[in-house]
This record gives structure tokens, C-alpha cells and sequence, in this order.
């Protein structure tokens, strides 16, 4: 098992477990663990409406940038459509698969839509915290982004009932994980990339755990159909994904596939057909994990617990 390094806004690591990684020795002894997560976003994006100087640019879709000093209404109504209709197809889809997913859920959102709350927590889901907002923190005062994830840590809890023990920001700055740990109670942050298990790193003397989150195994490819363009070629990329890592679980070597999803994408009908079709396919096999970041945090503090020597 590898030593934890230093967290990388300090000490880069390029070199992770090396040639040979540490068998995560998956529940039931799965070949592969799945954790699908969904982008829970609007209401949390750049807007006049939430006091921003202007108009959200990432991932709306229809190929709007940015417009500073006013309202963009279509590029809010790509947005409101997640929240209004996207995000209960995907819950529906997810139900009659009986799969449990983390829902990275933008606070900001979420205190305008508190019914999608309750129904995230209803249905068995794992609420994440994503932020209070849904934008770029390397742009963000210290001071703010502190009282962003202490209003999104109560936001959270107020509407769920729960503290969330899951962070991602999704566009983290080199503040951002040292806060986090700052602040205490989080098993685990999805702001990396980097790998595809999880790891530990010393965030100051503390020791943190990070689950590797992917914009590459994500639906964020059909926005503006730059990546995607159907939800057949969604299915694809996806279930070769899936058959290379679980090929490599049965070889001794097993690993976590996190698939992102957003409502405002994966929820348009012509889409979540490729969604179906994944879910079918994954479960024609006995020896996969499904499971929520959650689960996976608390079988790796279990199975690989933070070793100081």
C-alpha cells in the first residue's frame, strides 16, 4: 500500500500506486465497483439572479458564453430544465434498477427546489455536498469560499436532515481541500482526477481521503454534442469503460468506475435510452458493485485505514 503523500496544492504526486496497486477487495468480492453520481446544478449556475456580474458559460448546452451585466433566459430555462423534469427521468430510471447513487447536489439549488431533497433521501440516495454554488472556486476570495462551504454544510442538513460526509466542488481552487479538512466531518472529497481508487493525502498533519471523481466517463461530452451525440454513443464509451476495468478486476487488479451524470444532460429523452441500455448491460453481471461514494469511503477507511508509517 502506497504512503500517504502530501496533498498535492503542496507536493504534486505523480507517480500514485505505481505498477501494481493495492486490491480494493470489493464487497461480495466484485471485480469492479460503479458509483454513479448526478449533478444536481440549477439554481447554483452564474446569474444576475444570484448576484453574479453575469450569464453561465459551462455546460449549458446550447452554446451560449458567458454575457456580462445581464439575464440570460435560455441559458436559466437549460438549467431549470434539469431541475424540473431531467432530474426526476434519471431518479425514475435509477429506481427501476434499484441503484442508489451520490447526488452532488449545489446547495444554492437545493434551498429553491427543497422538494428534490426530500425526494433524494426518500428514494435511498447519498446527498454530496457540491458547493453552496456551482462555480469556479480558483477565482474565489479564501474568506468566501469558507462561508460557502459553511452555508452549503448547513443548507444540506436543514433540507436533508443529514450532515453530508462527501464534498465535491467540482472546480476546486488550491484552497479549497485544506478548508474542507479545516472544517472537519468529511470522509472523503471527489475534487481529483488523478486515479481510479482511492487514496489517501496529508492535508497540513491530518490525513484526508480522496475518491477520484471523472469528466472523461461523463455525460458532460454531449454538451453541444462535442463528445456525445447520441445516447447510443453514451452506451458505448461507457460499457467499453466497464469491460476494460472489469477485465482488469478479474485479472487481480480491481477498480472504480465513476460515471458522472448531469440532469440537464442524461435527463433528455432522446439520451437516457444509452443510460437504459448501461444499466442493462452492467447488471447481466453477478460481480459488480454498485455503490454510493459514500460506501466506497467507508470500506476504504475500513480495508485501508490511513497508515503513518
Amino acid at each position: 500500500m502506497a504512503k500517504p503523500k502530501p496533498q498535492p496544492m503542496i507536493a504534486r504526486d505523480l507517480a500514485g500506486y505505481g505498477e501494481f496497486p493495492p486490491d480494493p477487495k470489493w464487497p461480495g468480492g466484485a471485480k469492479i465497483a460503479v458509483n454513479f453520481n448526478l449533478n444536481v446544478e440549477a439554481g447554483g449556475e452564474l446569474t444576475l439572479a444570484n448576484g453574479d456580474d453575469g450569464s453561465e458559460g459551462t455546460l449549458n448546452d446550447i452554446g451560449f458564453g458567458p454575457k456580462q451585466g445581464i439575464r440570460v433566459p435560455l441559458v436559466e430555462s437549460a438549467f431549470e430544465y434539469g431541475s424540473r423534469r431531467g432530474v426526476w427521468r434519471v431518479l425514475d430510471i435509477f429506481r427501476e434498477f434499484k441503484i442508489n447513487v451520490s447526488v452532488l447536489a449545489v446547495a444554492r439549488g437545493l434551498e429553491q427546489v427543497p422538494k428534490l431533497a426530500h425526494a433524494f433521501v426518500e428514494r435511498g440516495h447519498e446527498v454530496v455536498s457540491h458547493g453552496y454554488r456551482w462555480i469556479d472556486y480558483c477565482e474565489v476570495a479564501e474568506e468566501i469560499e469558507r462561508e460557502h462551504i459553511r452555508r452549503a454544510i448547513h443548507t444540506i442538513e436543514n433540507l436533508t436532515g443529514s450532515r453530508p460526509i462527501g464534498w465535491m466542488t467540482g472546480r476546486p481552487g488550491p484552497n479549497t481541500r485544506r478548508l474542507l479538512v479545516e472544517v472537519g466531518g468529511f470522509l472523503y472529497d471527489r475534487d481529483s482526477l488523478a486515479d481510479e481508487i482511492p487514496y489517501w493525502v496529508l492535508v497540513g498533519e491530518r490525513p484526508h481521503l480522496v475518491i477520484p471523481y471523472s469528466y472523461e466517463a461523463n455525460d458532460n461530452r454531449f454538451n453541444e454534442n462535442s463528445g456525445f451525440s447520441t445516447g447510443e454513443q453514451f452506451f458505448s464509451y461507457m460499457r467499453d469503460a466497464f469491460d476494460t476495468l472489469r477485465r482488469e478486476g478479474a485479472n487481480g487488479s480491481a477498480k472504480l468506475l465513476s460515471i458522472g451524470l448531469h440532469d440537464r444532460l442524461i435527463g433528455r429523452p432522446g439520451r437516457c435510452t444509452g443510460l437504459v441500455r448501461l444499466l442493462d448491460y452492467m447488471q447481466t453481471f453477478d460481480d459488480v458493485w454498485f455503490c454510493t461514494g459514500a460506501q466506497v469511503a467507508q470500506h476504504w477507511h475500513k480495508q485501508y485505514p490511513f497508515q503513518s508509517n
